[in-house]
Formats: C-alpha cells, structure tokens, sequence
C-alpha cells in the first residue's frame, strides 16, 4: 500500500503542484473570492425570501419587495467575476490593477448584447438582460475578462503610455498612463464584437454558450466528472495540499454557472435543472465538518475510541470541526500521508457524493436550490439552508451516518494499536 502511494504521489504531486502554482488558475480562484461577500448577501436575502413556511403567496410579496438584493448581487455575478479576473491579473504583472480591472468588465460589456426579446416577440435595444450578467454569461467574461487583461498588461510593459510630468497629481499620472492601453484594447475588442454582429449576424455570447459553456456544464454536472473531483481533492491533501484550491480553481467556473442557472430556475418556480452545482459540492463535503466531511470523524475519536491520542485529538479538533475547519485533524492526527487512513478518507466522500446524486436524482431528498451558504454555517444548518428544506439537514445525518460506518473499522484498528502500545509498557502517545 505504502509503495503504491509513494509511487502514485511520484507521478502526480508535480502535475498538482504546477496547478497550484499557476498564474490564471490562482487569478480565476480569487476572482470568485471577490464576489463571495456580494453573492452571499443576494443567497441570504433568497433564503429569507423562500424560507420553506412561508406560503407562495407570502414568498412572491417578499420576492416584490426585496429582490433586488439577489437581482443586485447573485444575478450579476459575472460583473464581479470579470473585474476580479482583470484585476488581480494586473496585478500579478505588476500593473495598476484598478484600470486592468476595469479595462476587463468594458471588454466583456462590449461584447455583451444591449438587446432583449419580450415575451410577445418585441425586440427592445438599449437594455441588459441578467442572464447575461450571470449564468449564461459567465464563460464569455472569463474568457473576454483574461484576454483583456493580457492585451493591457503587455501594452504597458512595452512602454506604450502617455507619461505626465512631475508635478501632476498621482491619480491623474495613473489615469493617462492607462488611456492608450486601454483604447487599443478595448478597440481589438470592438472590432471583433462588429465581425461578429456584422458577418455572421449572433454575437459570441451565444457562441460560447453553445459551443463551450453548455458542453462543459454537462460535463461538470454529471456524476463522473464530479467523482473525479471529488477524489482528487482528497487525494491531494493527503499528500499535505489544498485540494479545494487546487481542484476548484478548474472547476468553480463549471459549479458557480450551474448554481446561478439553479437559482434562476429556483426563483422563477421551475424545477431545478442541475444536481451538482457549487452548493452541492460544498454543502455534502465541507459543509459536514471540512473536507473529508470529517464531523462524525472527530465526534467517533472523541468519545467512541478509548486510546487517550485519538480522544485528545478528537475532542481538540471538535470545535473547529463544528464551523468545517479540519487542519486541526488533517495535521493533528495526522491525516497527511498516512497510509492507514487512505482508504477511508478518500472513499468515504465518494461514497458519500454518488449516494447524495442518486437521492436527489430519484426526488427522495431535494436538490440545492442555488443560494451560496457561508462554508463555514455548522452541518444540519447550511443543509436546511441550501436546500430551503428540513431534508436537506436530515441527508446530511444520513450521510454522516455512512461515513462513520465507512471510518469505524479504521478507527478502530488505530486504536487497537495505541492501546496495545501501553499493553507493552510504551508510552501511549507514541
């Protein structure tokens, strides 16, 4: 077992480590953490907005009265997302990152159409529709947002700026040094949209959408991909990464276009077109004590296992575990690179994600509807939450359930070993 880790780890570890490192995927991962803060308050507001005893008549008021806290925030995440993507991007090249930032939403804007279809067929001009601004548009502003942000950065490094002479605010220096890279940027930009528009009468919105965006999302919604995913998380923090980084860096864009799609399906009362969105993913794996879905882990150490290390550890580690924070058992017990707990940690939340799908895909246990919960909202809690059911917290006991069935053995070998350690006059820590 231990040969076979070492070897895997050999092959894989580089691959992991280039991915961890790499400039975009890092730039694309704390773009989606700018627009955290905006979308959990929009999630919040449609939580409050459909709690599961409020009658329809009751939520359609609230929704009147208070829905543009998530038209506002969630429906337009692909803004924040962009801006992110320009910005911190500029920033990495050391660029100023305020104009790359907004250089990167104006690119995406001029390729997104200012035109609308009503439900009657009359075409309207001059407006922004928020399918635009979320879902549908995310991948054209991702894309748009990088490439916009790289025509900046390298016009700025070769020097092509309109320099002020000393003396001249610093703010108005920054501006004009910005204003030629940002005129020939967004000018490549404008040339495309009108090649577009003018020869082949769409727009690469809907372009994207069909030919990647509605490919990858299939992809990334399907019980396969997400096994996958799921196995390298824990396979990679075994050998002591962030798999959540590492792996949702490549796909959070999947998972984050799937939620919003959720919640606009969510929001106009449609069934839910998606099982696995972002919100599956964080509320039946981290959402249940960090990663590993750990909770009942620590709880079967604390007060199950009779060695006093597994105890200590445990109880030590229950706190933290409440709020979905692990490290204190991943490097407490330790969870890296020991090969007793491989199995376990990294079967059990497949285990667990696979019986999660076909719950929800059979209608036993409802679907997440799209509201972002905050991963650090305790277990039973962040379900209800979701899922603006009581049965999304009872899958979550359920779950548990399995994977301390799943973790028991193990647990149980370890302690046997400790306590056979005293047994033999060792010290019982050792």
């Amino acid at each position: 077992m231990n040969e076979f880790i070492d070897k895997l780890g050999e092959k894989l570890m580089p691959i992991a480590g280039k991915l961890g490192e790499n400039r975009h995927l890092k730039v694309l991962r704390d773009a989606f953490m700018l627009s955290f803060p905006i979308t959990m308050f929009g999630s919040i507001v449609v939580v409050l907005n459909n709690l599961p005893f409020f009658s329809d008549a009751t939520k359609g008021t609230l929704g009147t009265l208070f829905g543009n806290g998530q038209n506002a925030t969630m429906s337009i995440m692909t803004i924040f997302v962009t801006f992110g993507i320009g910005y911190y991007l500029s920033k990495s090249y050391d660029v100023e990152a305020i104009y790359g930032g907004a250089v990167s939403l104006s690119a995406y804007l001029i390729l997104t159409p200012f035109n609308a279809v009503t439900e009657g067929g009359e075409a309207i001009t001059g407006v922004l529709t928020l399918d635009r601004l979320g879902a549908k548009g995310m991948f054209i502003g991702m894309i748009a947002a990088f490439i916009a942000a790289e025509i900046y950065t390298r016009i700025v490094k070769k020097g092509i700026v309109i320099k002020m002479p000393e003396g001249v605010p610093p703010a108005v220096a920054k501006s004009f040094a910005a204003l030629l890279p940002a005129i020939i940027t967004l000018t490549v930009f404008l040339l495309v949209n009108a090649a577009v528009v003018g020869f082949f009468a769409t727009n690469l919105h809907d372009v994207v959408y069909n030919v990647i965006q509605v490919p990858l999302t299939g992809l990334g919604s399907g019980l396969p991909a997400t096994l996958v995913a799921v196995f390298f998380v824990q396979f990679l923090w075994f050998f002591g990464l962030h798999g959540q980084i590492i792996v949702n860096s490549v796909m959070d864009p999947i998972w984050n276009t799937l939620m919003l799609e959720n919640l606009d399906a969510y929001k106009a009362g449609e069934a839910l077109p998606h099982i696995v969105t972002k919100p599956f993913m964080e509320i039946y794996t981290v959402g249940m004590g960090g990663s590993g879905s750990t909770l009942i882990v620590v709880l079967l150490m604390g007060f199950i296992m009779k060695s006093k290390q597994l105890k200590e550890v445990g109880r030590l580690a229950l706190g933290p575990a409440i709020f979905n924070v692990n490290e204190p058992l991943i490097f407490g017990m330790p969870l890296v690179l020991n090969a007793s707990i491989f199995i376990p940690w990294v079967l059990a939340p497949m285990v667990v994600t696979a019986f999660n799908y076909f719950m929800m895909a059979t209608n036993i246990f409802p679907t997440p509807t799209g509201v972002s919960v905050p991963w650090t909202v305790p277990v039973i809690i962040n379900g209800i939450m979701a899922t603006s059911s009581f049965m999304g917290g009872l899958l979550q006991i359920i779950d548990m359930a399995l994977i301390g069935v799943i973790w028991f053995p193990f647990l149980k070998l370890i302690d046997r070993t400790n306590l056979g350690h005293v047994d033999m006059g060792e010290p019982e820590n050792v």
